[in-house]
């Protein structure tokens, strides 16, 4: 039983190694340490019997670039979450479509970016011929995942009662405004969640729609093609799957078709035919976070992200900037 296999004392001491990187530093995680082997046999025991209840969430705001509510649980129900992780994403991760890019392995925003340009360079011919690309955005995504929706989902995939009733135990304890509805932005679990929830959007995008050039990180999603009346046909057809199978709507002012040439705003970067470069967003919050944080992982993350476009002032801002702290 997979229930078996997520409370497993080794599942959930290979969870512990993992929810550890980076956070042994962290007040909370060093208490949960020094008593380790009882915490953890007290949570497996809990799970065992089913008298696991998920405790509350400590609230804070990000700006992200945009506002956003985080939401953090305690060390023991996170331990859970990378434990149920562990267990669940190989086995979602095969149903997933290939074009979707957000919170899975060998994925990721650079990838993304980079099947983008693949796709554009394809669908117009190496840019000889009009591109249109249709952006879409999700308004108040995570708020407003169904979690009634999202379990019945789940229950379309896996069978052992157990594990719909964990899953359940973690999904309803948070809601955002109105009771059954949202994820927390914080949980692991919810990241590979709002996967399986947008699962059959994807397959309805390939199969129905069949949008050969389509592409979504988490509730931002394009699709490209040659012909806008097309893309004009299938807008209302999106919106209203989206509507009545998973109770979302598209975001109103962030929904737009435009060309290529022109210049599209996607995973932090505005793409164009012959180059992208950096939204002025990303880079505001990219010195931001380097004020913040001058450490030399995240600088080189930072060069790293800017190798994909065309950001040579940029870099040697970024570079400079840190030299002048170390000396």
């Amino acid at each position: 039983m997979m229930y078996n296999n997520i409370i497993s004392m080794e599942n959930l001491l290979e969870a512990w190694k993992e929810f550890l990187k980076g956070k042994r530093s962290k007040k909370d995680v060093q208490e949960f340490q020094y008593r380790l082997s009882d915490n953890i046999l007290d949570l497996h025991t809990d799970l065992k019997n089913k008298t696991y209840t998920h405790g509350g969430y400590y609230a804070f705001n990000i700006s992200d670039p945009k506002p956003r509510n985080i939401h953090k649980a305690s060390v023991r129900d996170r331990l859970l979450h990378h434990a149920i992780y562990r267990e669940l994403y190989p086995f979602f991760d095969r149903t997933f479509i290939y074009d979707s890019y957000s919170c899975r392995k060998l994925r990721g925003t650079h990838r993304a970016v980079e099947r983008f340009k693949h796709f554009a360079l394809k669908e117009s011919k190496n840019n000889t011929k009009t591109l249109w690309i249709l952006k879409c955005d999700i308004r108040k995504f995570f708020a407003s995942i169904d979690q009634k929706i999202l379990l019945d989902t789940v229950g379309k995939y896996i069978t052992d009662p157990d594990v719909i009733w964990l899953i359940g135990r973690v999904a309803k304890s948070f809601h955002s405004t109105v009771d059954g509805k949202g994820l927390p932005l914080g949980n692991l679990t919810s990241q590979l969640l709002v996967n399986v929830y947008m699962n059959a959007f994807d397959h309805f995008m390939k199969h129905t729609i069949k949008a050969k050039y389509y592409i979504r990180y988490a509730d931002d999603f394009v699709v490209m093609s040659g012909n806008k009346d097309w893309l004009l046909d299938i807008l209302p057809k999106m919106s209203l799957f989206l509507e009545e199978k998973l109770a979302l709507k598209l975001h109103p002012d962030k929904v737009f078709i435009k060309t290529f040439s022109s210049g599209v705003d996607f995973l932090g970067w505005i793409h164009f035919p012959d180059h992208r470069v950096l939204r002025t967003a990303t880079k505001k919050r990219m010195f931001k976070n380097l004020d913040h944080q001058p450490k030399i992982e995240t600088v080189a993350s930072y060069l790293g992200m800017l190798t994909h476009g065309n950001t040579f002032k940029i870099k040697n801002m970024i570079s400079y900037s840190h030299e002048r702290r170390r000396h």
